[in-house]
């Protein structure tokens, strides 16, 4: 027998041995372990050698290789999904365009309006960058309001409209690029997925918010002004600075006093500035604690400006007012003298409306304690009260009743926190028990009649927040309620020629206009005036 006789002898011989002895193998643990190990190793090992041809573009394909990572929670999804199922080649695309019912429900997609208000310590371009502006369009804005408007003007209560584009940069078309995807074929199948986007790219330092592109600036820096910010198409910054027309309307209102001034005024529906104003016109020549009783009555002239739509803008002047006041009348009218004289209110004969001295330092006082003797509720004994306590709440403004100088400021035992002002002609007022002291008020400050200088409370010996008031001639306290002050001065001459002619054309007017006894169009809103 030859060898080439014997050879398939040997080769069945060989493969009984080997088949016996794999046999033996895989009848141990650690046998059937390794097979297990190497079947995987070949299948891990052709499923990515079939990936990678995948990624191999055909030839004469103009679809270009995608740069992009397919991310590893979306490869073990769609492992799963395809139940060990093949994947095939991995070509980016790029999503279809957005439904039209998308469309309409966004027309302007990407672009955003947030209204800001400014804060105290707040700047208008920290503002801006806090809801994502950069640095560098809030600059370039800020730069074109410089040129219409200055930035130290704005004011902490100040609202912006600030319109903004965080979408990707938008191509010649107008439209932003539409999303990018992925087509990937799973159990033979494609199916479309979205491609992650690195989260950084295009976020500001710190923050995942993208860098918003500045469209607009819009606020109103009083009701009748309109700036507004746009940008151009060079990226430059435009300011329009727009001043509404104002028109002006003529009041005559009125009504029956039956607890306060100011109440009455505003049951009528008088704004309320209007019914301040009146309150200081009058505190020279009326005592709102003992000559307004129930059953008096108030007229008023008064102008005041609204916008276009309607909406109150700011007050006008008062021309004529008159209080009634136990049959009495009290008129004042408003006359400005020829030259750099400021206007100021006179009454029927042409004496100024302003005494030396207000009759009360405080609006809406109520008198808790007279001038006099009385039982101290805190010392526990009678003791002379030289001065009068008006009863008002804590933080109540104080008037200074005279122009002068500031001669003591600062704490005085009993009294709390106390001022002295000196007037001319040996006169002095002073006040007691102040909560604080207004901004730049100090020792040998000037103060003008009916400047606000402090403000109420119940420092030193005060059982309630109050105000005590004294005024003192040649260092004397004198009763407040009953002291004769020097009046204000008397018109004569040409001067009074001028005036009485105006207060003739005045009552002229009064005559032919009808008294509004309710201003308001809705009784809710007392402070809304409507136009004749």
């Amino acid at each position: 027998m030859t060898g080439t006789e014997l050879d398939p002898y040997r080769a069945r011989s060989n493969f009984r041995d080997r088949t016996r002895r794999l046999g033996a193998r895989l009848a141990t643990t650690d046998g059937r372990w390794a097979l297990v190990s190497s079947s995987l190793t070949i299948l891990v090992a052709g499923a990515i050698g079939w990936m990678a041809v995948g990624t191999v573009p055909l030839p004469g394909s103009s679809t270009r290789p995608s740069h992009t990572s397919l991310p590893y929670e979306l490869f073990l999804k769609l492992v799963r999904s395809g139940g060990g199922g093949q994947l095939a080649s991995i070509a980016p695309q790029f999503a279809t365009p957005q439904s039209q019912d998308q469309t309409e429900a966004n027309p302007t997609p990407g672009v955003e309006t947030r209204t800001v208000t400014l804060d105290s310590g707040d700047t208008l371009a920290g503002a801006m960058e806090d809801v994502g502006v950069s640095a560098t369009d809030a600059n370039g804005a800020i730069a074109a309001l410089g040129r219409n408007f200055n930035p130290r003007q704005l004011k902490a209560g100040m609202s912006f409209d600030i319109t903004y584009n965080v979408a990707p940069t938008i191509d010649a078309s107008g439209a932003p690029p539409a999303p990018k995807t992925t087509v990937v074929m799973v159990n033979h199948k494609p199916v479309t997925v979205p491609v992650e986007e690195d989260s950084d790219a295009g976020a500001t330092a710190g923050t995942s918010q993208p860098i918003a592109r500045l469209l607009s600036l819009h606020f109103s820096p009083t009701i009748e002004q309109d700036i507004t910010i746009t940008r151009a198409t060079d990226g430059s910054f435009t300011a329009e600075n727009v001043q509404k027309t104002l028109e002006v309307h003529h009041h005559r209102a009125g009504a029956t006093i039956d607890s306060s001034l100011y109440l009455a005024g505003m049951q009528a529906g008088i704004p309320a500035d209007i019914v301040i104003e009146m309150i200081r016109m009058f505190s020279y020549k009326v005592d709102f604690q003992r000559d307004l009783q129930p059953g008096d009555s108030f007229e008023v002239y008064y102008d005041y400006y609204y916008t276009p739509q309607g909406q109150p803008a700011k007050i006008g002047n008062i021309s004529y007012a008159r209080m009634r006041l136990g049959g009495k009348d009290v008129t004042l009218y408003r006359y400005a003298p020829e030259g750099d004289e400021a206007a100021e209110y006179f009454d029927a004969k042409g004496q100024s409306a302003k005494g030396m001295l207000m009759k009360t330092p405080v609006d809406g006082a109520r008198i808790s304690s007279g001038f006099g003797s009385r039982f101290h509720p805190i010392l526990g004994y009678t003791r002379a009260h030289k001065g009068v306590d008006f009863a008002v709440p804590t933080g109540t403004p104080v008037m200074a009743a005279g122009g002068g100088t500031i001669n003591f400021m600062g704490w005085a035992n009993g009294y709390g926190n106390f001022v002295v002002i000196n007037h001319s002609n040996g006169y002095a007022t002073a006040y007691g028990h102040l909560s604080r002291f207004a901004a730049g008020m100090r020792r040998g400050a000037k103060v003008r009649q009916g400047e606000v200088f402090a403000y109420s409370g119940m420092t030193g010996l005060a059982t309630g927040p109050h105000v005590h008031y004294e005024i003192r001639i040649n260092g004397t306290q004198v009763n407040p309620l009953t002291v004769k002050v020097a009046g204000g001065r008397l018109l004569a001459g040409i001067e009074l020629r001028s005036y009485l002619q105006q207060r003739l054309k005045m009552d002229q007017l009064l005559a032919s206009t009808p008294l509004e006894t309710k201003v308001a169009d809705n009784a809710a809103d007392l402070r809304q005036a409507k136009s004749r």
